[in-house]
Order: structure tokens, then sequence, then C-alpha cells
């Protein structure tokens, strides 16, 4: 049996900035009744698994404000308006990590947080990695972090990797280069 739909009746309130637009609708319930949906609207994200050699993976540190904490994470970034999923990819491995690939591949996507946004992040696998200039964002500073792939399952046990789009990443790609 199929689930019922909701309705968007209309969008009754927006608010951008250069990341995300945060958006209030309108909605019809299957019940009859109407209600309000609040949610964060981006264009999606892509986040890149770079490899080194057969069992090495390059990581990036970067302090994450609303946690007041450092990460440990692969690299993403968000799809900017006229950019693509593949350009941002491309962009986001080169100004986080100092690297191009010439073997980048997109292997799968996924939703980060369906309750409060409508972002599809999609996840690449970059080998041939080769060194090129990075330029971050002035809200960025990264640290180049290279671990094994047994390295980074014991961070995981350890809760030094806690960043959620990471875990999920390595989730849906470690079969595919294990």
């Amino acid at each position: 049996m199929a689930l019922r739909t909701w309705k968007r009746l209309r969008r009754s309130f927006e608010l951008k900035n250069p990341w995300w637009t945060y958006r209030r609708e309108d909605v019809l319930l299957p019940s009859g009744k109407q209600g309000e949906y609040h949610f964060v609207h981006v264009l999606g994200s892509s986040m890149i698994v770079p490899l080194i050699g057969p069992d090495t993976l390059i990581m990036v540190n970067q302090y994450r404000y609303l946690a007041d904490r450092e990460s440990l994470e692969f690299p993403c970034g968000s799809v900017k308006e006229g950019s693509t999923f593949d350009e941002t990819a491309r962009h986001e491995l080169a100004e986080e990590t100092g690297f191009r690939s010439s073997d980048i591949r997109s292997v799968c996507e996924f939703n980060p947080y369906n309750g409060v946004t409508d972002e599809m992040c999609r996840i690449y696998i970059a080998r041939d990695l080769v060194a090129v200039e990075s330029h971050p964002d002035d809200t960025e500073e990264f640290e180049q972090v290279r671990l094994s792939f047994s390295d980074f399952e014991k961070k995981v046990r350890s809760l030094e990797i806690w960043d959620g789009m990471t875990l999920a990443a390595w989730a849906l790609v470690r079969h595919l280069i294990a």
C-alpha cells in the first residue's frame, strides 16, 4: 500500500543566504487538515572520498563553529547556483585538499537529514591524485590528514570521526574501495 502524499498549497516564507534557503510552506495533509512545514533548501552537495594508493584516504580537519570543535571529514561542499555536482566535486577536492583527480566518479547519493533539508549529497571516489594549489574560502581553514582504512575505522570507533555525512559516505562506499 502506498502512503498518501502531502500537497503544497503555497510557499509562505523564504529567507536566503549565500549557502541555503530557509522555507516555510503551507501544506494540506492527507487527513484534510492544513499545516506548515519548515525546511532548509539547498541545491545539493558533493562529498569526495580521495584515495592515495590502495589503502590511504585523504581527509580534512577543520573547525566547526556550531560544535565549537575540530572535525575530521571527507572534503565536501554545497552546489552553488549555476554549478553542477561534478564541478562542485572537482572544485571542493582542490580547494580543501590541494589535489585534483583524473579519475573522479560519482558512486551514490543520500539525504543527510530528510526531515529538515531537501539536500541530496552526491558521493564521489577520487583516484589518481595530483597536487595543485589550494585556495580555501575566507571562512575555511583545512589541515590535510592521511589515514589508512584501519586507522579511519579506529577513529570512527573512538568517536574522533563524528561528522554524520562522512560516516554515511564511508558506509556507502567502503565496499567499493576496500
